[in-house]
């Protein structure tokens, strides 16, 4: 089911449905998804209440849900407002949403999502308007409700001194902080709690070939996962993936590789959602991440 419906003040949004779950996305601004749920459930999405229905400021907003930006992270070029109306064009199983150009950057970012049992696809294009080459990766960020906890995995681990050359990268900020009590780390898995008493900011990020985020909220589960190209080249000291909390929200984060795109030109950066009901994690282990997330 494709229905337009009126949504958080916002008049022109489109409801993306099947028998179990909904994806709703907005068309007064964006492109953003800003809900997806079990219908009937809670909104996984982080809403910010005070922007909801609005439309035109002249900065950005964090406004919540899901949106594309443009890596690395640079003022004022990432921060380009996406508050105007966008293009949809309604598909068989789901929708496309295309901003304008920037005037600020002279690029044009495009959401299509695209609901089946599965899931949800959702490809993130950005198209290079301008008359010079751009080199930029795609930076697809999800916006989490509060009160839940972001997981991600590590690669594949191994023992020593069988592999001795280093696998990965484990990436800081300079406001990172690992006694902050939010961060718990397992072998294989590196987990953060959004503490909506805690206002301090964290973020970490890491590289994986098999890119994967989840976010428990309650007893629903929200994954989202992408294949990173190891051959190629990232932002952020070689991050596929990235986290970020502070008091109000917790933010699962994939990025594409780093392209040259020539005037004329597009990238595409691809992530598979799903969500899961009915979850519960008895112990913050290897092995019931495993066995919760279904990868071994």
């Amino acid at each position: 089911m494709i229905e337009k419906i009126a949504y958080g003040g916002w008049p022109n949004c489109f409801r993306i449905a099947n028998e179990s779950v909904e994806l709703i996305v907005t068309t007064d601004v964006g492109p953003r998804a800003i809900r997806y749920g079990f219908i009937g459930g809670q909104n996984l999405f982080k809403e910010f209440a005070d922007q909801l229905g609005r439309s035109g400021e002249a900065t950005w907003q964090p406004r919540g849900g899901h949106r594309i930006w443009i890596a690395p992270e640079m003022v004022p070029d990432t921060y380009a407002s996406d508050n105007g109306p966008v293009r949809a064009t309604i598909l068989e199983d789901g929708i496309e949403l295309t901003q304008s150009v920037e005037p600020e950057t002279g690029l044009e970012k495009t959401i299509v999502a695209r609901l089946s049992s599965k899931g949800v696809t959702v490809t993130h294009r950005i198209r290079n308007v301008a008359s010079k080459p751009r080199t930029l990766a795609p930076w697809a960020l999800t916006m989490m409700a509060p009160g839940g906890v972001g997981i991600t995995r590590f690669p594949p681990r191994g023992t020593h001194p069988e592999q001795l050359p280093p696998t990965n990268p484990l990436i800081m900020w300079a406001f990172t902080d690992l006694s902050d009590p939010r961060w718990t780390f397992t072998k294989k898995y590196l987990i953060l709690r959004q503490d909506p008493n805690n206002a301090a900011p964290q973020k970490l990020g890491h590289f994986n070939e098999k890119t994967m985020g989840a976010y428990l909220l309650g007893s629903d589960l929200f994954v989202k996962r992408n294949d990173a190209d190891p051959s190629k080249t990232y932002a952020d000291f070689g991050a596929s993936y990235e986290t970020f909390t502070n008091g109000d929200f917790l933010e699962l984060e994939t990025l594409g590789p780093l392209e040259e795109v020539a005037p004329g030109g597009t990238v595409e950066h691809v992530e598979r959602w799903s969500l899961h009901q009915n979850i519960a994690i008895a112990k913050w282990t290897d092995e019931e991440l495993d066995r919760v997330l279904g990868l071994e």
